[in-house]
């Protein structure tokens, strides 16, 4: 910064600025608060149905969002610009304080260019001489110095913030000058440590490595220049690199305790920068995608998907650069299969590979089972993905069916759902215990719960999660499908029930109608805002058996169900004529009627995850009801979130037919029926084996019974609609259904093995 520029500085057309950014943002606030609450509300409450209940959500949804991102991106630039005036007048006040006490030293100060000069005066000389003349003169240039280090970071800083996005905002929150600053100054740092050949990184350079990551992982400016300025091959180098044991003889020995925490500070990062639609950080992605399929050098028998997919298992990462990257990767493991005809033997771990998987849950080696990971976090790049192309007809390959049922087998079309799920070879794994890794076909379950339910495995539907759409209706329909054709794809896969569990959780309005036997009224009874899933009743039942017999399974079956059906019931009581509004019947005739609907079907979804369950104990010799029990404690917790699990973004008490669902359940009759939802469901049988020696489930009967029936009766009663009479109806017609289910079961699973054919058998 030139002298004269700081010392005649006139700060008001700044200070403007930053009085005009302030008044922008309440501006913004009250935009903000109106989109939220006006457009984004009136959206979630809107009788929308179909497409346009999804798109225009959707849409809907993330216009809103962009006004919060507004606010934030304006807030952080007005806070950089007040925060760089601020320091600029510090800067200035400093100057002008040096020459007036140069000044009491006879020393006079005169701009000169762009520069300076300091001089004794000609007729008395300064105390100290040449030594207070180079005191002042160094201590100005610091000024100096400083004040342009503020102008370059702070216009660095701004830029790189703009720059984030290429469309709309960024939510990227800085404070001030400084930290955007040492966000770009830590980057930069750490990236050339990053750069260091693996064989010349020091124990301490991994520890700064590790902590900068740590801390800085979530930063927008940091990560994207972090990533862009080490670039794709150096990200590649500098992972393989600290794994390959020969290069790494300084590293390795002290630190490798540390690398799966270093590795998930890494994915991280990449993560948040693959979010930054900067010209570097798209050739990034460009680049990284690119070398998916290439060795790391001649050398090496390493692929970049095999380094990369492991740095992909924390974070959320940019959906068009997961499309791509999947594209990539289906592609390369067409090739090493011959389109799916044998194992990929690329991915096979072999004994001198580097683990390039740190968490002790498999070697590394599978690049789908970090991907899928990624996809977990990541659910319209999941949904993408699994609903693309694997193989179509025309191609060469031995997938086969008799889809004409004319006794000859034709080529099928696989997605990429179809082959992972059914046919894929799987590459042998073992995790650092010696067991045979799980890893990678529960990564694929949990990428399934993304990528059908439209929010992140493991967490919860909330209110601003989209109706489903086609393509997850779609999704839906093809597991429930599969797993009804191959139960064994779960049952020699328990550990995928949770996920499997959770789907059907949240699709009870897709499964309530494909139970329901009068298909015409069905969108009234049971609403969905979305597109519904065309689930068949032998496809629901063989699919709910089967996962009921795992526990996880069961309790998201279970407390689905539960959720739903007290919703839907109080929907009704509330809403009398939204069903059935037959003129020849009284409006409480057509209530009951609708209620005993939803009760039977209830009973019928509960008596064949009960028959499930019992099937497992009676394998398990009754071992299998602790873990049962335990299970449905753990689902306990989910009810005391507050979240209404299984109401499928469909319906809700407070929205007529066809809104979405909030997601909250406080103060609804599912409140209260969730929160006992314990009481009945868990019985110690294990000094026991039950569901033997013709001992019937009823014990199971009777807790769904006085379930769906409080259900009845708090459904009524909160909808200020109460019948007793109505209450006792859904009782029986629940047992109806769950006696129903049994003969369900016994004729849609014949093979598979049910409740006491065990017995049958000795």
């Amino acid at each position: 910064m030139d002298f004269e520029a700081l010392h005649s500085a006139n700060f008001k057309l700044l200070d403007d600025t930053v009085s005009d950014w302030t008044s922008m943002l309440a501006k913004l606030q009250s935009l903000k608060k109106d989109a939220h609450d006006g457009l984004q509300g009136k959206a979630l409450k809107a009788d929308w149905a179909g497409d346009n209940a999804v798109i225009g959500r959707a849409f809907v949804g993330k216009t809103a969002g962009e006004f919060g991102d507004a606010l934030t991106q304006a807030t952080s630039i007005r806070d950089i610009m007040l925060d760089t005036r601020d320091e600029l007048k510090t800067q200035q006040r400093l100057l002008k304080d040096a020459i007036e006490r140069g000044r009491g030293k006879n020393l006079t100060v005169t701009a000169s260019g762009g520069g300076f000069t300091v001089r004794e005066n000609p007729d008395k000389k300064a105390p100290g001489g040449q030594s207070d003349v180079d005191g002042l003169r160094d201590e100005l240039q610091g000024i100096l110095n400083t004040a342009t280090e503020i102008d370059s970071s702070a216009a660095t800083s701004l830029k790189a913030l703009v720059d984030l996005v290429d469309h709309g905002f960024s939510d990227a929150v800085y404070k001030d000058r400084d930290s955007a600053a040492n966000a770009v100054k830590e980057a930069e740092k750490l990236a050339a440590l990053a750069k260091k050949k693996p064989e010349d990184l020091t124990p301490a350079d991994f520890d700064a490595l590790n902590a900068g990551l740590g801390k800085y992982s979530g930063d927008p400016i940091f990560s994207e220049h972090f990533a862009s300025t080490l670039g794709p091959k150096g990200t590649l180098d500098l992972w393989a690199g600290l794994n390959e044991m020969p290069k790494n003889r300084d590293v390795f020995p002290d630190r490798h305790e540390k690398y799966a925490e270093f590795q998930k500070n890494l994915s991280l990062t990449l993560a948040t920068a693959t979010q930054a639609d900067t010209p570097e950080m798209s050739r990034w992605k460009y680049d990284m995608v690119n070398m998916a399929d290439q060795t790391l050098s001649r050398n090496s028998t390493t692929f970049g998907a095999q380094v990369m997919s492991n740095l992909m298992r924390w974070g959320d990462f940019d959906d068009r650069f997961l499309k791509d990257y999947g594209t990539k990767l289906i592609d390369t493991e067409k090739k090493m299969s011959d389109n799916g005809r044998h194992t990929p033997i690329g991915w096979q771990h072999m004994g001198m590979d580097p683990y390039l998987n740190r968490t002790g849950t498999d070697s590394g080696s599978d690049p789908m089972t970090g991907f899928l990971k990624a996809l977990a976090n990541s659910p319209d790049a999941a949904t993408d993905f699994f609903n693309a192309d694997f193989v179509t007809k025309d191609e060469d390959h031995d997938f086969e069916e008799d889809a004409d049922n004319n006794g000859k087998n034709e080529k099928r079309a696989l997605s990429n759902f179809d082959y992972l799920f059914e046919e894929r070879d799987w590459p042998q794994e073992q995790d650092s215990k010696g067991k045979d890794s799980i890893e990678g076909r529960n990564n694929l379950a949990m990428a399934l719960e993304a990528a059908t339910t439209g929010h992140p495995a493991g967490e919860l539907p909330t209110a601003n999660t989209p109706p489903h759409n086609d393509q997850q209706a779609k999704l839906v329909t093809d597991i429930f499908h599969s797993v009804s054709e191959k139960p064994e794809l779960l049952t020699k896969n328990g550990f995928m029930s949770d996920s499997m569990g959770q789907i059907a959780a949240e699709y009870m309005p897709d499964i309530h109608r494909g139970l329901h036997p009068a298909k015409t009224d069905a969108g009234t009874l049971f609403p969905v805002a979305g597109t519904p899933a065309s689930l068949s009743e032998q496809d629901i039942t063989r699919f709910l058996y089967t996962v009921g017999q795992n526990p996880e399974g069961y309790a998201a079956v279970n407390v689905g169900q539960h959720s739903y059906t007290t919703s839907i019931m109080e929907h009704h009581f509330a809403n009398p004529k939204a069903h059935l509004p037959d003129d020849n019947f009284s409006v409480n005739e057509n209530l009951k009627k609708s209620i005993e609907d939803i009760a039977r079907v209830s009973g019928e979804i509960e008596g064949t995850i009960g028959a499930g369950r019992a099937y497992a104990n009676e394998v398990e010799g009754g071992t299998k009801d602790e873990e049962f029990n335990s299970a449905i404690e753990s689902a306990s917790t989910w009810v005391s979130s507050g979240v209404g699990i299984g109401i499928g973004l469909a319906t809700a008490p407070a929205v007529g037919p066809g809104g979405a669902i909030a997601g909250g359940v406080a103060g609804t009759a599912a409140d209260e029926i969730l929160g006992a939802l314990t009481e009945g469901l868990m019985k110690d049988s294990t000094e026991e084996v039950i569901y033997r020696n013709g001992k019937e489930i009823s014990d199971t009967k009777e807790s769904t019974y006085k379930l769906i029936e409080a259900a009845a009766e708090k459904a009524g009663e909160n909808a200020k609609n109460p019948s007793p009479h109505i209450v006792s109806a859904a009782a029986t017609a629940a047992e109806s259904g769950f006696t129903n289910a049994q003969a369900m079961v016994t004729d849609y699973c014949n093979g598979q093995g049910v409740p006491k054919q065990l017995e049958k058998e000795k």
